[in-house]
């Protein structure tokens, strides 16, 4: 039987490495505009986004947008918007890539208290639909499709 690597190279997935923390979150690399930062790959985030602070770190436009975000940290957080940013995870590429920004103070302090390392971001489900994402869990691999 061929393994499930050769069988998506084939089919021109790329793989792309992650790293499982002490909370058992996913953490994946990958740049914004050029700049590499460290991102949670959450399959139950309906969008992509990236905390305040890093709209200087990532070279970002943000405008003000009415939608209120919800999650594990609660619900009603303020939103910022940018769109045509580029967006790179290993060398799958959305040069037109929108995201969204908001407060990841709480996650990042859920982060710290368990020793793990603060993520400029989340990688949602907005990419794994766009790249056709398989998520390869026993060896730390997102595959998607270029």
């Amino acid at each position: 039987m061929e393994n499930l690597h050769e069988t998506l190279k084939k089919k021109n997935y790329k793989k792309i490495k992650f790293k499982v923390t002490r909370t058992q979150h996913l953490l994946i690399k990958a740049k914004i505009n050029g700049i590499l930062g460290n991102f949670i790959l959450d399959t139950g985030a309906s969008n992509t986004c990236i905390g305040f602070e890093g709209v200087e770190l990532f070279s970002i436009t943000a405008k003000k947008s009415k939608t209120k975000a919800s999650g594990a940290g609660g619900t009603g957080m303020r939103t910022q918007i940018s769109a045509s940013n580029l967006l790179q995870i290993g060398s799958w590429k959305n040069a037109d890539f929108s995201l969204v920004i908001f407060d990841l103070s709480h996650v990042n302090e859920a982060l710290e208290a368990y020793k793990s390392k603060a993520v400029d971001g989340i990688i949602g489900a907005d990419v794994l639909l766009e790249g056709k994402a398989i998520i390869d869990y026993y060896n730390h691999y997102l595959y998607l499709k270029l």
